[in-house]
Formats: structure tokens, C-alpha cells, sequence
């Protein structure tokens, strides 16, 4: 027996691709597997790590908490769509590099994400605020100093743009 697929036509970092998905196919492994994209990490895959978000609508989203077919003409940003259209490094990317904010990198894709969504909408956080933004984040490497710092980091490149 043959397990029934659905046609789902995702919108991922300018790119259109039209995949033919289980019904319970999560984002996250639609992502990875049918769309080739791997920066997109999976961790707990319970939804607490972070380090599966992706921008949906702009907006953080938990892959691993979504069904592909939920995702139907979404636009999505992964963290391979966060870099400039020149190919080089995004304002929080750049950031990470110059502050150190990433170690083993696995949760590096999660906050990439979820930082560029929370400096869309406060552009110039307080160190709490930028504290606030990455709560839902999960690191087990850092100690979330230097993460901190390419927040605010970022927010000055952005405001330099």
C-alpha cells in the first residue's frame, strides 16, 4: 500500500518549490529532505529548542511543530535566505561572526532567524529586550553572552543600512 501524498507548493528564500508530501510531513523535513535546504536544524523536535525556527510570514515559527501541507503558499526564510542578495554575510550573521556568538553551531540557524524577526520589529533593543528576543532559544555552548552582544551587534548594522 502506497502512503497518500499531497502536492504543496512552498515559497522558501525567493524560491518556489512544488513538493509532493505525506500528511504528516513536517516543515522542518520538508525543508531539509524535499527542498535541500539543510540549515535548518532539528533538535528536540518538541518544539522547546529553537533550533528549527524558521520565518514564516516574518514571523518565528517551529518547524518541527508545523506540517508541510500548513505551510501552502507561505514564504519562508531560512537561514540560507538570510544573507544579502550579494551572497555575503546578513546584518545578524555578520554580527555572530564579529561577537563570537556561536560555538558548536548547531542552534546557530534558530537564532539567526528568530533575531532577524525580532530586530524587524524593534530595530534598537535594550540588552533586556535583546535578552527577551533569544529566550525561546535554546544553547548549550555559549553561555548566551556572546549572543547577546551580536543582538545588539546586529541592530548596529542594521541601523547602518
Amino acid at each position: 500500500m502506497t502512503e497518500e501524498t499531497h502536492d504543496v507548493r512552498l515559497h522558501v528564500n525567493g524560491a518556489t518549490y512544488d513538493v509532493s508530501v505525506p500528511p504528516r510531513r513536517l516543515l522542518s523535513d520538508a525543508l531539509r529532505h524535499d527542498c535541500g535546504l539543510t540549515g535548518t536544524h532539528v533538535g528536540c523536535e518538541h518544539g522547546v529548542c529553537g533550533a528549527c525556527t524558521v520565518l514564516v510570514d516574518g514571523r518565528p515559527t517551529r518547524s518541527c511543530l508545523m506540517f508541510a501541507v500548513s505551510a501552502q503558499d507561505t514564504e519562508i526564510t531560512t537561514v540560507e535566505g538570510l544573507t544579502n542578495p550579494d551572497g555575503s554575510l546578513g546584518p545578524v550573521q555578520q554580527a555572530f561572526l564579529e561577537c563570537h556568538g556561536l560555538q558548536c553551531g548547531f542552534c546557530t540557524p534558530g537564532f539567526l532567524t528568530t533575531i532577524t524577526a525580532g530586530l524587524a520589529e524593534n530595530p534598537s533593543p535594550t540588552r533586556d529586550e535583546a535578552r527577551e528576543m533569544i529566550a525561546g532559544n535554546l544553547c548549550r555552548c555559549t553561555g548566551y553572552q556572546n549572543i547577546v552582544k551580536a543582538v545588539e551587534r546586529a541592530a548596529e548594522l542594521g541601523s547602518a543600512t
